[in-house]
């Protein structure tokens, strides 16, 4: 069966007929724009893509799309089907094994390689990821971070929830998820205060933009590597206790070219994940008063709401790229060998075949299998400072304004627009009521 026309598709899945894509990843790429469909992009779609999701794993579970400036994947929504993608290693993480066409697009490696920043974590496989990965693994276990890292956490949090409460309303990203990540990522890093805003605004300009590329991603890349070198090369020569002093050491496992990629993946990703944590569960907790005052009188709740809260609106919508090192099939289809593939980690998230009542927010919800922070090898690392710093966060927050609603109607939020995070660009909130 060719791949001449969008025809060509499984449209209807549970048939039991099994579609196959006989082509070569160089067929795939070339069919042209009327193979597969775009990605939904506009603001209603990323405010709410639930809908959409679960249209998707009901009749196209993996289904081709087409993203901005020639980027292409193959999506895939269902949870069982998430889980094997994340953890099979007929999946790689190289993108150098994607066709052509997909690494000179905008948003491909090339960019990050242009820019020195692309040979990390996220694009490679075993062994040698499990090497890096290695190096890093320590910082982030549990009780180091409790022990390490709890009480600077609690003091940041306490000291913005005291700035809060002298006004009214506030932006809840801009006056505290954002400080506060800033903050802490900065400091298990090791980079000083006085340039933490530098990097929160660079940050956001890697990230915020869905498949679009762009000179201020570009620019930010640029400023990220400039800064990390400089500040690799001073902890090299007067170390602290961090992270980027640990992997500067010049005897350590790690070269000058691993180190910055790492730094870069753990700054980039590490405040990311954490703000918008912040930021959906605080609109989710708003829109659920009942929930919301669960977990005011119960305090007992916060690990379990936490994990509820991860699954119910992912901080990231999206995983990082797989690419297929043979043909694979998933549900009724076989994807080609050499394709890029995409896990919806939000409609896994939301399958009713892994959770009762999944678009119910529930606090008290057991056996909480979520996707949001991988699945595998490549389970994120920093999950465990996500969790922490949420807890301390959102219960502070509930704590402190317990009649806290959004300032604006749930339909003025802005959304961020990216291919990899979701969260809101800003959250406009009354801290106590009228």
């Amino acid at each position: 069966m060719g791949l001449g026309s969008a025809e060509d598709v499984p449209v209807s899945p549970g048939s039991g007929e099994v579609v196959r894509v006989n082509a070569s990843a160089e067929e795939v790429s070339a069919v042209g724009p009327d193979f597969g469909e775009s990605l939904p992009a506009g603001p209603e779609f990323v405010a709410d893509p639930y809908g959409f999701y679960a249209e998707l794993r009901r009749s196209r579970p993996a289904h081709f799309v087409r993203l901005k400036n020639g980027l292409y994947a193959w999506l895939i929504t269902r949870y069982a089907d998430a889980r094997l993608v994340l953890s099979d290693p007929r999946f790689s993480k190289d993108p150098g094994r994607a066709p052509a066409d997909w690494q000179e697009a905008g948003r491909g490696k090339p960019l990050e390689d242009r820019s020195g920043l692309g040979a990390h974590l996220l694009t490679f496989d075993p062994p040698e990821h499990t090497r890096l990965r290695s190096v890093v693994s320590g910082f982030f276990h549990r009780r180091r971070l409790a022990a390490k890292l709890g009480g600077v956490i609690e003091e940041t949090v306490e000291t913005l929830l005291q700035r809060l409460a002298t006004t009214d309303e506030a932006d809840l990203i801009e006056s505290f998820a954002a400080p506060m990540q800033a903050t802490v990522i900065c400091e298990i890093l090791g980079i000083p205060a006085a340039h933490r805003a530098d990097f929160g605004r660079w940050c956001d300009d890697v990230v915020l933009s869905r498949g679009t590329g762009g000179a201020a991603r570009a620019a930010a890349m640029g400023n990220l590597l400039e800064y990390i070198t400089g500040i690799v090369a001073e902890k090299a020569a007067a170390p602290g206790d961090d992270v980027i002093s640990t992997l500067a050491d010049p005897d350590g496992e790690l070269s000058l070219d691993e180190v910055v990629p790492m730094i870069f993946l753990l700054l980039v990703a590490g405040y990311e994940t954490t703000i918008n944590l912040v930021g959906n569960g605080m609109l989710a907790l708003m829109a659920d008063p009942g929930q919301r005052s669960l977990l005011r009188d119960r305090p007992d709740l916060l690990t379990s709401a936490i994990e509820e809260l991860l699954r119910y609106d992912s901080a990231t919508e999206f995983s990082t790229w797989r690419f297929t090192l043979e043909p694979v099939q998933i549900a009724d289809t076989v994807i080609p060998a050499g394709q890029p593939v995409l896990v919806a980690l939000a409609a896994a998230n939301r399958d009713p075949e892994a959770f009762a009542d999944p678009d119910r927010l529930d606090l008290q919800r057991a056996d909480n299998a979520h996707l949001s922070f991988g699945h595998g090898v490549h389970y994120c690392v920093g999950a465990s400072l996500a969790r922490l710093e949420g807890r301390i966060a959102i219960g502070g927050l509930i704590r402190a304004f317990p009649e806290m609603a959004l300032a604006v109607r749930p339909e003025e939020v802005e959304w961020k627009s990216s291919l990899t995070v979701r969260g809101p660009v800003r959250l406009p909130v009354r801290l106590r009521p009228r």
